[in-house]
């Protein structure tokens, strides 16, 4: 059920639409192998350390760390990648329903947005974990089982053909040309490394019964990837190998059209029999639905844990807390819904968000989990030194002119720039440089005394500090310690939290061996 969080509705449609459009092609379809990279580093190297701590979301060692404040900042871009990722997807499915059915897109993009937050509602988790098993199922075979029939229309020429050979247009496997190298590597690592720090990710990770289990499943997601994109890169390539003219779909072509976006649809419409474009494009609904529900849920219980539960009412039930994450499960889902209506360039917005994650979360998440010693401070000036150097970066998307011109950058049709330099690549790294720098800095001034302890206003150095080096006995005494702040990141009470997220009446047995699951940890 993990590689069912990337293998959305956006990454099926979206590589096809990089195979089929001409000066791309298979060359710049790099979300396949950058997602299934980006799952197998994250279980590499992040599935232990967050699953054997015991966290509950991705914000926990944030929040122990650099406290709540800094937890909240950090929940800002968080959010806005999970919801523009579900404004995104539902548009897609909203275009993608109007193909099938001749509706309103309008209506297609409610419809379908209502199910997916009715259901997510109902069952929490677990609904997320079942949609997605029979989902994954459900596009393999409605992809595979299409496919035969698009390649053998008599419109289509032999694709093995058209890969290397210009027919209808430029071959699809595509090409990089030396100016578009380091756009390219930008890109790639964005996914590969802006794809891990994603509470969509991590709430696989940390609700697998053990750390070796969250590893295995990491792995063999990572595989499911990249087999789900095959079928998705062949309807690419049938796309670019048909004479559109000979087909109902008729003149011009889809990319003249400006539909280059719904060519998955539009082949499983016009080149299969109509029952089997039935059959692919349900799957392609139903892929949709579950990324969306998966991520509307995990800002959902991120907000309800870090937000409302450690910031504002340490003490709420569990069930005050289910019930927060109903109603903010139906709160995103509707803002989301509404951002697909209205928005026109959701994308854009989709694609400045997931840069921020890249650029600020996934450095924070790299200094909290594998570097000792960062404190507030430094990730305060990180976030906003990343923050900084992407928006002056302009956004072509959002017709952000850039303010800080790269070399190599060049004005597109709108005049806008366009950056040919990897800045967000170069964004990321000084974000996570100036964390560590800053951090080590102002422990340095505390710590040598050349800045007054009362300065600490953050209470990021000195007040940590002189807790480390508490007497022991009072340590023993005192009940107020910030003990209270990491109580729920034991493990032992986390099995009592992960429940809150749960629908315990379907699953009793769950809870019946605790201290089975715990010791598997340590």
């Amino acid at each position: 059920s993990f590689s069912a969080t990337w293998v959305g509705g956006g990454y099926i449609n979206g590589t096809a639409e990089a195979v089929y459009v001409p000066g791309y092609g298979l060359a710049w379809a790099q979300a396949p192998i950058g997602y299934s990279l980006s799952l197998v580093l994250g279980g590499l190297f992040f599935a232990k350390p967050m699953r054997s701590k015991g966290y509950v979301t991705m914000l926990d060692p944030f929040q122990q760390l650099y406290g709540k404040r800094m937890g909240g900042l950090l929940f800002i871009p968080a959010l806005m990648g999970e919801m523009f990722w579900a404004a995104a997807i539902f548009s897609a499915l909203g275009a993608t329903i109007s193909v099938i059915i001749d509706i309103n897109v309008n209506l297609s993009v409610i419809i379908s947005a209502l199910i997916a937050t009715m259901y997510t509602l109902v069952g929490g988790l677990y609904s997320v974990a079942y949609t997605d098993v029979v989902q994954l199922f459900c596009i393999f075979l409605g992809l595979w089982i299409s496919v035969p029939f698009a390649m053998s229309h008599p419109a289509v020429t032999d694709i093995g053909l058209t890969a290397v050979h210009q027919v209808h247009q430029a071959p699809w496997l595509g090409s990089i040309n030396s100016l578009d190298i380091y756009t390219w590597l930008d890109n790639f690592l964005l996914l590969t490394l802006g794809g891990i720090p994603w509470q969509a990710y991590f709430q696989r990770v940390l609700s697998s019964s053990s750390a070796t289990y969250a590893q295995v499943l990491s792995f063999l997601a990572a595989f499911g990837c990249l087999v789900m994109a095959l079928p998705a890169v062949l309807i690419g390539a049938i796309g670019a190998s048909t004479a559109w003219n000979e087909t109902a779909y008729g003149v011009p072509d889809p990319m003249s059209k400006k539909e280059a976006d719904m060519i998955l649809p539009i082949v499983l419409q016009y080149l299969c029999p109509v029952y089997i474009s039935f059959f692919g494009l349900g799957a392609v609904s139903a892929a949709v639905m579950s990324s969306a529900d998966s991520s509307i849920l995990s800002a959902s219980s991120m907000f309800a844990r870090n937000i409302y539960q450690l910031s504002f009412r340490q003490n709420a039930s569990d069930r005050e807390i289910v019930w927060v994450m109903r109603i903010t499960v139906f709160l995103f889902g509707a803002s989301a819904t509404a951002m697909a209506l209205l928005a026109s360039s959701v994308y854009g917005l989709w694609y400045l968000s997931s840069d921020l994650v890249y650029i600020i979360i996934f450095p924070q998440l790299l200094c909290v989990l594998f570097i000792k010693g960062t404190n507030t401070y430094g990730a305060i000036a990180g976030y906003l030194f990343g923050l900084v150097l992407r928006i002056t970066g302009g956004e072509p998307y959002l017709y952000l002119q850039p303010l800080i011109y790269y070399p190599g950058c060049y004005p597109d049709e709108n005049n806008i720039y366009i950056q040919r330099f990897p800045f967000k690549t170069l964004a990321m790294l000084t974000s996570f440089f100036t964390n560590i720098i800053v951090s080590y800095l102002a422990k340095y001034l505390f710590e040598s005394g050349t800045l007054p302890p009362k300065l600490d206003f953050l209470d990021a150095v000195v007040a940590r500090y002189s807790r480390e080096h508490m007497d022991k006995a009072t340590l023993v005494k005192s009940d107020n310690i910030v003990l209270n702040e990491l109580a729920p990141v034991n493990p032992r009470h986390s099995l009592t939290l992960s429940s809150t997220f749960t629908n315990k009446e379907a699953f009793n047995y769950v809870d019946s061996s605790p201290e089975l699951s715990n010791t598997e940890d340590n």
